[in-house]
């Protein structure tokens, strides 16, 4: 604990959610729920006003939908998350080196460290400055708390929302928490709550009454003396600049049940290429390859294999992954499947096995290619069967609801139906995707509101902009295409506008 309310911690205020109703002004004070628009979809974040109707993270999108019928409901946009999160994250590095990122929008600040504050009516006056500056530079609002730890200064921030500062001065520490919920302790979720509860205890108050070897008894020894440190407001953990990732992964959750193993199997597969893009993208290799496969009734099978060495091969990724999956019945259904990498490291050593097997697989894939063309010569007619049920395959193993061209958000490519012989297939349809970002030739800049029956519904409107007119396009109009999203604030765009 230190002496001076020198930690910082800052959320920003329901951010995925706040980011949409900045950049869509129509919006503003409106409820808006960010997360999976399918049937089994999951609130990301929900605004404030949609809070006021039971809406909260991690609720399924269908009964967010029950309880806010009137919502506007949106895919997340992660790359502009991210850039929004940069520009904040670079307004805490000002302040000190030591800036401890917990996630896109929440952080803690070692002010001391920065030389920013050194007492509480400096880390006051820090604290404000950093708020204006963020409401400067993104539109956006963020709820500061600073303490002597970091434990009372994420209280301290989670008192003060939305958009407020709260400073808890040292000495008043178990003053303060004493009526709190002891939810309000990290690491005390439901299973401890209600066993907590059972026994009488409600509040931190009650909890640092007990006493540590009462809750010993009840929660065992490190867990009960963790709490009773924190009931008294004691907690010694410094802010740490970086931390360390411990894994890396990916995984989707299916609209409808697969059955089709071959269908897992590419799903699979398209899992751990895309689990090799992020491990990469980290700079990181990994030594144990996980699958997760949730069953259609909701138990959760994980299996691991670990590998001689690290590594970011993606197709000893894919091996491993599709070796797992051979050892879990998937007769019933599936409903999620993951893919990740455990064991990193910041170097490569490669799977000279895996390798070997690699070049003889494409030594036997050329082999058989040139078995191919000499078939061709005899045959033309069995050379096109064998690349119609090749494409077949292909149209089969495609995941259903992929992204297209656009990416996600963008428009995807629906399957078209195959015609006959001869004659050319027609056009796929392009889906647009609730939120996604869109530019039109004559309009400009806009959002998708809705699609449906053949046709997509554009609000134009920019950060910063009136509200904008509604108008309704053809799904496959060309003046329509996807976009990238504007930013928030302090930049014109060169694009033509509405």
């Amino acid at each position: 604990m230190r002496a001076a309310p020198t930690i910082l911690h800052l959320d920003m205020d329901a951010f995925y959610a706040s980011v949409e109703q900045a950049s869509k002004p129509s919006l503003r004070g409106k409820a808006v729920i960010v997360g999976g628009l399918g049937p089994r979809g999951v609130v990301a974040t929900a605004s404030y006003e949609a809070r006021r109707f039971g809406v909260h993270s991690a609720m399924p999108t269908a009964q967010a939908r029950r309880l806010c019928p009137n919502g506007a409901y949106l895919i997340p946009r992660f790359r502009l998350y991210q850039a929004v999160s940069e520009v904040v994250m670079g307004l805490l590095r000002e302040l000190s080196p030591l800036v401890e990122p917990l996630s896109l929008d929440e952080a803690f600040v070692d002010l001391e460290a920065g030389g920013t504050a050194f007492d509480s009516e400096s880390a006051r006056e820090t604290g404000e400055r950093l708020r204006a500056d963020i409401r400067a530079a993104t539109g956006l609002s963020g709820s500061v708390g600073l303490a002597g730890s970091k434990m009372l200064a994420k209280v301290a921030s989670e008192e003060a929302k939305p958009a407020g500062l709260l400073l808890i001065e040292p000495g008043t520490e178990r003053e303060l928490l004493a009526p709190m919920s002891v939810r309000t302790l990290p690491g005390v979720g439901p299973v401890t709550g209600e066993h907590l509860r059972r026994a009488g205890i409600t509040t931190v108050g009650e909890l640092a009454e007990a006493g540590e070897d009462e809750l010993v008894r009840m929660v065992g020894r490190s867990h009960g003396v963790g709490l009773y440190r924190m009931a008294l407001g004691l907690d010694d953990r410094p802010v740490v600049a970086e931390r360390d990732a411990k894994s890396v992964s990916v995984e989707d959750t299916f609209d409808v049940d697969l059955h089709d193993r071959v269908r897992i199997r590419t799903e699979v597969q398209r899992l751990a290429d895309r689990c090799v893009q992020r491990l990469r993208g980290s700079g990181h290799s990994g030594r144990t390859i996980v699958l997760k496969v949730r069953r259609y009734d909701f138990s959760t099978l994980t299996r691991s294999e670990t590998l001689r060495g690290p590594t970011d091969d993606p197709a000893v990724v894919r091996e491993a992954a599709a070796r797992l999956l051979e050892a879990v019945d998937t007769t019933g259904g599936v409903r999620l499947l993951g893919v990740g990498v455990t064991g990193l490291a910041d170097y490569t050593q490669e799977d000279l096995f895996a390798q070997s097997m690699a070049a003889e697989e494409a030594a036997a894939a050329e082999a058989a290619a040139g078995a191919v063309g000499a078939a061709g010569a005899a045959g033309e007619g069995a050379a096109g069967a064998v690349g119609q049920e090749a494409d077949g395959a292909a149209g089969a193993g495609a995941p259903s609801g992929a992204a297209g061209p656009g990416g996600p958000g963008g428009p995807a490519e629906a399957p078209g139906a195959g015609g006959s012989a001869g004659e050319p297939e027609p056009a796929p349809e392009r889906r647009w995707a609730a939120g996604s970002d869109v530019l039109h030739a004559v309009h400009g800049p806009g959002w998708v509101q809705g699609s449906g029956v053949g046709r997509v519904t554009v609000r134009f409107e920019r950060p910063g902009s009136p509200p904008g007119r509604v108008r309704t396009f053809r799904v496959d109009d060309p003046e329509l295409e996807p976009s990238d999203p504007l930013p928030l604030v302090g930049q014109e765009d060169p694009r033509t506008t509405p």
